[in-house]
């Protein structure tokens, strides 16, 4: 919880956002507390008083529903002895509230009054940081396509420094990035410097926003965290990404000796190799404005932790893991990485919050894991020239089985290859490797762009290398737009260009509610090798193509090939 001065009133600042599934609500853990406040109708704004005269030690706020997608705005301010929480409570990206419950936590107050006062968010809850810029990059970073301006509604605008992102590694583009931290409502204000504007596209499509079009000067309103790209005119190589995080609720302190910090300023490792390599329980944070040059390595280390809101400029890869234990990853931009993002070689425990990939090199994955288990991934945005996430078992120096992955929240753009790619390497010394107990889910897939007509698929299994590939669910799954590619590709099949055997098989994988509205794409694939290397059970529930929910897989261009079982569609 930070503590700040402003007015004359001391303010205690909480923000808890959440996101809350139908079969798992996120609720925090609530001790000791009585207090709730109910929500329902459209009242989405709420406050409640605290009168007492007793030091405040800690007041922690949890939001629980059964809507899909719930977020819980909380802010303490206090003046003389009355404490005041404002509360805004947000549901699938609308003020109007079906229904929700807010539960109180609190220490120090042995007796406390709670009562609506009123409604409405007060004014003095809204909050924008806009990232300091180091002097060094001033020049070299920026990207001129675009002039954007960020503002809290009533105050003045405020400059945001437009850096230059490389995509797309066929033909390499400077694309364009802003981010900055909020809470509240804030304005965007994005004025267009080449071309004339008559057509403006904000994807993920499915956050239904609308820009207001005044000549080449492009307006918009967020009033919660997104992750988006502004298209002009359809041009999706020289767009817009902007990063609207929530604000940070934890910085370290500098003076800690388990704390690695960057502040703001350019960073270079004075280590020979150019990495900096992370020991066991260190906090590395990254500041706004800190722009580091250089690998973060962790071998054979536990309990590390990447936070921040700092950005990776050009490393060799972005982070790389190894034979380590309870890493995460929170809050970091990496612009222009060599090769993967993030590189995980037999850890368990991988933690993924909030991270940003730009890649445009040949290799240049996003997230690729191999003989990894227990990894949670959720809220990132993977823009890269290879695969976004890709799942393995055994390569190079890395064994093992592949099990207890959770990726959520997540949009993910293939410039070139899959944005998910399942099972391709494996360990053809013994037996292979099993890969199992995979969940992706409320995915937005924005492209996808894979020549190789053998290699193609947004989901894809391309499983080799004796692997066995089994229990995976794919739910919630929104693809955008398909330039060569195929919606599903389940093969079993001996790449030789990459693999060293052919897989053993593929068993009980779940596509539920998978939607595609654009064109053009290749027919899906199911199929396996021979007799005894088959795809057995595979349940196909609400495929909706171009709007209309298929009845048979001809009618969804999918095309069930031999030495297949029980395959399904509902």
């Amino acid at each position: 919880m930070n503590r700040f001065l402003k007015s004359s009133v001391f303010f205690l600042w909480a923000i808890f956002s959440f996101a809350c599934e139908k079969d798992k609500p996120a609720v925090m853990d609530v001790m000791q507390s009585d207090k709730s406040q109910h929500f329902d109708g459209a009242a989405a704004d709420k406050s409640v008083t605290v009168m007492t005269n007793r030091e405040i030690t800690d007041i922690k706020v949890s939001v629980s529903s059964n809507e899909t997608k719930t977020w819980c705005t909380a802010i303490l301010v206090k003046n003389q002895d009355q404490v005041t929480l404002y509360i805004s409570v947000t549901q699938n990206n609308k003020s109007e509230v079906r229904e929700a419950e807010i539960k109180l936590e609190h220490t120090g107050l042995p007796s406390i009054n709670i009562q609506v006062v009123q409604s409405g968010m007060n004014p003095s809850v809204r909050q924008l940081v806009v990232h300091p810029v180091p002097q060094e990059i001033l020049t070299s970073h920026h990207n001129n396509d675009y002039t954007v301006f960020v503002r809290l509604p009533g105050q003045e605008w405020q400059d945001l420094y437009e850096y230059k992102v490389m995509v797309d590694m066929d033909n390499p583009q400077p694309a364009s990035m802003v981010q900055f931290d909020f809470a509240g409502t804030v304005e965007l204000k994005v004025a267009v410097n080449k071309g004339t504007v008559s057509d403006v596209k904000i994807r993920p499509i499915i956050r239904g926003l609308q820009p207001r079009i005044a000549e080449n000067v492009i307006y918009l309103t967020l009033s919660e965290p997104e992750k988006l790209s502004l298209e002009v005119n359809g041009d999706r190589y020289h767009n817009l990404h902007i990063f609207a995080n929530e604000l940070e609720t934890e910085q370290p302190d500098s003076n800690d000796p388990n704390v690695v910090y960057f502040g703001e300023g350019v960073h270079t490792s004075k280590d020979s190799s150019g990495n900096f390599n992370i020991t066991s329980n260190k906090i590395v944070y990254l500041a706004p404005g800190a722009v580091v040059r250089g690998k973060f390595a962790c071998n054979n280390v536990e309990n590390v932790r990447f936070i921040g809101r700092g950005i990776i400029d050009n490393p060799q890869r972005g982070f790389e893991i190894n034979f380590s234990r309870n890493i995460e990853i929170n809050g970091i931009t990496v612009i222009n990485p060599e090769h993967y993002t993030v590189w995980g070689g037999q850890t368990d425990g991988l933690k993924i919050r909030n991270l940003k990939s730009f890649s445009c090199q040949k290799w240049s994955d996003g997230i690729d894991l191999m003989s990894c288990s227990n990894v949670d991934i959720q809220d990132i945005f993977m823009r890269n020239s290879d695969d976004c996430i890709a799942v393995y078992a055994h390569r190079w120096n890395y064994y093992g089985d592949v099990r207890n992955y959770t990726v959520k929240n997540a949009i993910l753009w293939a410039d070139v290859a899959h944005p998910i790619n399942i099972g391709l390497h494996g360990d053809t010394s013994n037996d292979g490797n099993v890969i199992e107990k995979l969940q992706f889910s409320d995915i937005d897939i924005l492209e996808h762009d894979e020549y190789y007509s053998e290699y193609q698929g947004c989901m894809a299994f391309s499983v080799g290398d004796y692997n066995l590939v089994k229990d995976v669910t794919f739910e919630n799954i929104r693809v955008e737009h398909i330039q060569r590619g195929q919606l599903f590709n389940l093969r079993i099949l001996f790449n030789t260009e990459f693999s060293f055997g052919i897989g053993r098989g593929i068993e009980n994988v779940t596509f539920r509610n998978i939607y595609y509205d654009g064109c053009c794409e290749n027919p899906s694939v199911i199929a396996g090798y021979d007799a005894q290397r088959i795809v057995d059970g595979v349940l196909f529930e609400n495929i909706v193509i171009r709007g209309k929910r298929i009845k048979s897989f001809d009618e969804g261009n999918i095309r069930v090939g031999n030495f297949t079982n029980n395959i399904t569609l509902k």
